[in-house]
């Protein structure tokens, strides 16, 4: 990321407008690499190529439509390398924004559907050549596109109007199974829907729980709760305000032939059911809080 306090000058007329590839140098003009522009964004480049790499693989240099090519192909050969997708687990992050350097860009799949989430004015200015080379990989058979909206008015677009393209129509849920847990996910939820990279994190849980009195926080449709009780827990409750998470909650209890008499989902708000909890004494083991962000911007952190 090149941040806009960082930029000294541009030097070039007419000006780069936002979504246009631009060099970028030191202070010598000693160039330092390529990337994307934005007029208006606190990142004002996205960095896409350092100039060592553009000499190493000039392939891709100032081509976005070769790099996009080589990026994701780079990402489908890491998660192959790893065993994703498997027998037991058709449910993981394929595209992971700057971890796979494409700053921006998140591409999950769930089963044959993948869910694009958008957050970078240049991620909608390529959406086709994305769309195209994410609908290219094997048992994908289905994309959903999820622009971030409040993020993207940050970049200086407005997406809130824009209709909705889908390379091909699909339900509100898709049934996924994740180290052999069996999930629900709903293609409007949070996020893209649910929390893939949270795999690892959700495993170990189980890997805890056995004959343990188990407390998830905030929930969502219960994917740390299902783990706990997998791995054996006494007793899992599961906390949220969300109806529609905690009604696909429910649904993933029966999904995994679970005993409802040690696994259950209340409606409540995190904060009040703690006050509760503590005033009736109440204990647990294992307590997990994965709660949504408080204040994500300081105006929002002031007005608390």
């Amino acid at each position: 990321m090149v941040y806009s306090g960082a930029v000294d000058r541009i030097i070039g007329r007419p000006p780069p407008k936002t979504g246009d590839i631009v060099l970028v140098a030191d202070g010598a003009e000693k160039p330092i690499g390529w990337g994307l522009y934005n007029s208006v964004s606190m990142f004002c480049v996205r960095l896409m190529q350092l100039e060592e790499e553009a000499k190493r693989d000039p392939t891709c240099a100032l081509n976005m439509e070769r790099l996009l090519e080589a990026r994701i192909l780079s990402a489908v050969d890491l998660r192959r390398s790893l065993g994703l997708p498997s027998v037991h687990t058709n449910a993981y992050r394929l595209i992971n924004s700057e971890g796979d350097r494409l700053s921006g860009l998140i591409v999950d799949i769930f089963a044959d559907v993948a869910v694009v989430a958008s957050s970078a004015a240049w991620v909608e200015k390529y959406r086709h050549e994305i769309q195209f080379l994410v609908n290219k990989v094997s048992d994908v058979n289905h994309i959903k596109w999820r622009s971030s909206t409040d993020i993207l008015k940050e970049e200086g677009l407005d997406v809130s109007e824009q209709k909705e393209l889908e390379l091909s129509s699909h339900c509100g849920t898709v049934e996924v199974m994740e180290n052999d847990v069996l999930y629900l996910v709903s293609l409007e939820g949070q996020k893209t829907g649910f929390y893939a990279d949270q795999r690892e994190n959700r495993h170990f849980i189980s890997t805890l729980s056995k004959d343990q009195r188990v407390l998830d926080l905030c929930c969502y449709s219960g994917g740390f709760a299902l783990n706990a009780a997998k791995g054996g827990a006494n007793n899992v409750i599961g906390i949220d305000s969300s109806v529609s998470a905690l009604d696909l909650a429910n649904k993933n209890i029966l999904l995994n032939k679970l005993d409802t008499r040690r696994i259950s989902f209340v409606k409540e708000d995190a904060t009040a059911f703690m006050k509760g909890a503590i005033s009736r004494n109440e204990v647990w083991d294992l307590v997990i809080l994965d709660p949504p962000k408080l204040a994500p911007r300081k105006k929002q952190f002031v007005n608390l």
